[in-house]
């Protein structure tokens, strides 16, 4: 008895073709199930995790309570580029006067506190937050997204949800 005949059989029974694709699956599931690969990420090989603060910038939150809103100590959850991190807490709040340019007689500008800013309820912050991230060789990762001067955050509380700015990264 041949082992392939002329109609490309193996044995007479069984198609050469139907042969290969079965090996093909059986190999793909023995990949599968028997040979998973490493597991985590790469980038968490020889990282170290420390404390990172962080300094956000909130310019224009419209809230007729916004002092009431945010005490040291409390914690806030923390998105970072639409990616959720986790619960970071707020060190240091700090309101900023709203300050807008005014000409003089003299044609220079004088910087002003701004009369209106009351009214419309604008509130300029000035967030110190902390959580705990990797550092890596190209910075401070918070929840595998590096966080760097100029990344848009979002804070989401019970009370509030609104995005800001980070001016400042500082490793503890």
């Amino acid at each position: 008895m041949k082992i392939l005949d002329s109609q490309g059989r193996l044995f007479g029974k069984i198609s050469i073709l139907d042969f290969g694709a079965a090996l093909v699956i059986l190999l793909v599931i023995f990949g599968i199930f028997f040979y998973p690969g490493t597991s985590g990420s790469v980038a968490q090989v020889g990282v170290t995790t420390r404390p990172v603060e962080v300094d956000v910038l909130v310019v224009g939150l419209k809230s007729r309570n916004a002092k009431e809103l945010f005490k040291p100590g409390e914690k806030t959850n923390l998105i970072i580029r639409n990616q959720p991190y986790g619960q970071v807490t707020l060190n240091k709040i700090e309101f900023l006067p709203r300050i807008i340019p005014v000409t003089q007689p003299n044609g220079t500008l004088k910087p002003l506190p701004d009369p209106t800013a009351d009214i419309l309820f604008n509130n300029n912050l000035l967030l110190s937050l902390e959580g705990k991230g990797q550092i890596t060789e190209n910075g401070p990762v918070l929840g595998n997204i590096k966080i760097k001067v100029g990344t848009t955050v979002e804070l989401d509380g019970k009370e509030y949800n609104f995005n800001g700015t980070v001016i400042e990264v500082r490793v503890k």
